[in-house]
């Protein structure tokens, strides 16, 4: 009896392992340093291994405004992750986007580009104000945090997001055009209500395998199954090491 305790134990243990790193690949599981209100919504991005915590507040004035926390890894240590809205199109042209990366002194920082067209990007005013922004590096993973004010009226909007492994003279350089790069972009439901991670807060004011463009988000992914590949055959073998050992069949 004691020798199928142990065995049972162990089984039990050796199943938890199996669920515990999938269970933490979601946005839900996030949490960050600042102490604050909690955004409202989260997703887990198709590509990039990128994530959006967000609040829509349609009723603040004199705008509405729209609270982000934008978590993605660099795609090197000294690059750049960027998310973006895009009033006109579904792609890059047209973003406003919220750039961040490391600056000279190793602090990390946000600019705005208004990224009309391709070429080299310059930091200039976006459409949208900009109430706050900031940015935060450690773990390998940069957060851009931003308010902005967006006109009354809209319940979805483009968004586009980005990673980058080079920033010269303060500059950041080209992306890479492999398909998880191509597509990063979305549609995000502005209104969408979902479960939110227990720690993740917004700004205290009341404020992929293969690319497919424009996919609605508007409610968590739920991140990766349970349990994947290899990790199911492995499962049901220990099922049917417990039945036996129990049960003697």
């Amino acid at each position: 009896m004691a020798a199928t305790t142990t065995l049972l134990l162990l089984l039990i243990a050796a199943v938890a392992l199996l669920i515990s790193p999938a269970v933490s690949l979601t946005c839900t599981s996030q949490t960050f340093s600042r102490s604050a209100a909690k955004f409202a919504n989260c997703v887990d991005l198709p590509t990039l291994k990128a994530y959006l915590h967000w609040t829509y507040d349609p009723a603040a004035k004199p705008d509405p405004t729209l609270s982000v926390a934008f978590v993605a890894p660099p795609a090197s240590p000294d690059g750049w992750v960027a998310w973006a809205l895009n009033p006109t199109a579904t792609g890059m042209v047209g973003s406003q986007a919220l750039i961040a990366f490391k600056d000279a002194n190793g602090s990390a920082v946000v600019k705005t580009y208004n990224l009309s067209s391709y070429g080299p990007v310059v930091e200039s005013p976006i459409s949208y104000g900009v109430l706050r922004k900031s940015a935060e590096y450690s773990g390998g993973v940069m957060r851009i945090f931003a308010t902005l004010a967006l006109p009354a009226g809209g319940a979805d909007v483009n968004q586009v997001w980005q990673v980058g492994a080079t920033v010269t003279d303060g500059v950041p350089a080209k992306h890479a055009f492999a398909p998880d790069n191509l597509g990063s972009k979305s549609t995000l439901q502005l209104l969408s209500k979902s479960p939110t991670a227990g720690n993740s807060p917004a700004p205290t004011h009341a404020p992929a395998p293969t690319p497919t463009p424009a996919t609605a988000i508007g409610a968590p992914t739920g991140g990766s199954s349970l349990v994947k590949g290899g990790g199911l055959g492995l499962l049901h073998g220990v099922l049917v090491l417990l039945g036996v050992s129990i049960f003697g069949f």
